[in-house]
């Protein structure tokens, strides 16, 4: 494995960070967050024809841009850095996947081209809090309690006569789902005799189909309520059978690997930029006639922190390259950004304390992040899990992993 950089995913990276540098520093992000959809549009339509940020990953019979996970890793690092708020994630690394691995060749032509150029966004909807377990992060999805079923809530599929689908039931935290012009639902289906799990196609026009913005922690990852009252919905796929079923887990724990890949490089790009801003301030700030960053204690403080940042983005690229390994690339990230963004409100003072200072938007990205995708200590678990470190009837409690 060769993990140095191409000249062009140098060069993608230096546009990238001048573009957000120049439309995306803290004001712009508190402006764009709200608006009505939660992002800048016009950056994010520029982001689109530019670079092809939303199809960077896809191939170029869909109108991608042809190239790697790796390198959508990559440019999120640096959209981590500036805390860009945009329908990326939710459509280039949860949906578009899907789409890609379960659907049929009359969806891929009709949706991905679209997706690629930034005029549809997309989101995948999960019911409750069910996301990291339906992606295969924190625990296995191969059992479809996740999705819901009898009295489990979620959201159910009945297939018609004629052989369409109605969805009804509601999904609370859906990234981007207020705004996101294509929904992929996971819906569950069958009873309890065939009990499955199947993805839904629904547009954001659909008959019964109700989205609420929520008030979240993290403003930059907004996310919507969708509630769904007998509303028609398209199968992705072409069949409703049992072997398609697995299919769907699969794929969804596919896409949880590449998506943990992403968002352990934007945790690492911006738990980087947190600790840029801190030694920047540390380095003018004065007390007793010196600088604060010429204290010894303050020096081995980010001493610590750089070394943290350091480690989260090593693991941060290997999983790029190696998906394989990307759970344990979160867990790494996600941790060094909430220790980052925390000693940076320390650091900055009084006025790091201060909830308006742009401090906070970075604490509220570590802890919004390590709800929806983690927490920190299950991820680790999971993996150890998977990597057979602990034999049967030895796996440590949850408890003992927490710490």
């Amino acid at each position: 494995m060769d993990a140095a950089f191409t000249a062009e995913q140098d060069e993608m990276r230096r546009t990238l960070r001048e573009i957000l540098g120049k439309h995306c520093g803290p004001d712009e992000v508190k402006a764009a967050v709200r608006t009505d959809t939660g992002h800048d549009r016009e950056l994010w339509q520029r982001l689109a024809g530019q670079l092809g940020l939303p199809g960077i990953a896809l191939p170029e019979e869909y109108g991608g841009v042809g190239c790697t996970p790796a390198d959508l890793a990559l440019a999120c690092e640096e959209t981590g850095r500036a805390l860009l708020p945009s329908p990326l994630l939710a459509t280039a690394a949860l949906a578009a996947p899907l789409i890609l691995a379960l659907g049929t060749g009359a969806q891929r032509s009709a949706l991905l081209p679209r997706l690629a150029a930034g005029d549809l966004t997309a989101a995948l909807a999960v019911p409750g809090t069910a996301l990291a377990t339906a992606l295969a992060l924190t625990g296995e999805n191969t059992v479809g309690e996740w999705s819901g079923g009898g009295r489990a809530g979620g959201v159910q599929a009945r297939r018609e006569e004629a052989g369409g689908w109605r969805l009804y039931g509601e999904a609370g935290q859906v990234l981007d789902g207020h705004s996101a012009g294509l929904l992929l639902v996971a819906a569950h289906t069958g009873g309890f005799a065939r009990s499955r799990t199947l993805l839904f196609l629904v547009p954001s026009d659909a008959p019964g189909l109700t989205r609420t913005r929520q008030a979240v922690l993290d403003e930059t990852r907004p996310q919507g309520r969708i509630q769904l009252r007998d509303t028609p919905a398209e199968l992705l796929g072409e069949s409703a059978e049992a072997e398609v079923a697995a299919e769907v887990t699969g794929a969804l724990a596919a896409t949880g690997r590449t998506a943990a890949a992403v968002l352990a490089a934007e945790a690492a790009g911006a738990a980087g930029q947190a600790l840029a801003r801190t030694v920047e301030y540390v380095r003018q700030r004065e007390q007793f006639g010196r600088a604060v960053g010429s204290f010894q204690a303050v020096k081995h403080r980010l001493a610590d922190l750089y070394v943290q940042v350091q480690a989260a983005r090593s693991a941060a690229y290997y999983a790029a390259w190696d998906p394989g390994q990307a759970g344990l690339a979160l867990a790494q990230a996600l941790e060094a950004l909430r220790l980052t963004s925390g000693e940076a409100i320390q650091l900055h003072g009084g006025i790091g304390f201060t909830w308006e200072h742009d401090a906070h938007l970075y604490f509220k990205r570590a802890a919004a992040d390590e709800l929806l995708f983690g927490p920190v200590h299950r991820l680790r678990a999971h993996a150890a899990q998977r990597a057979g470190l602990f034999s049967q009837g030895t796996a440590p409690t949850q408890e003992k992993v927490a710490v």
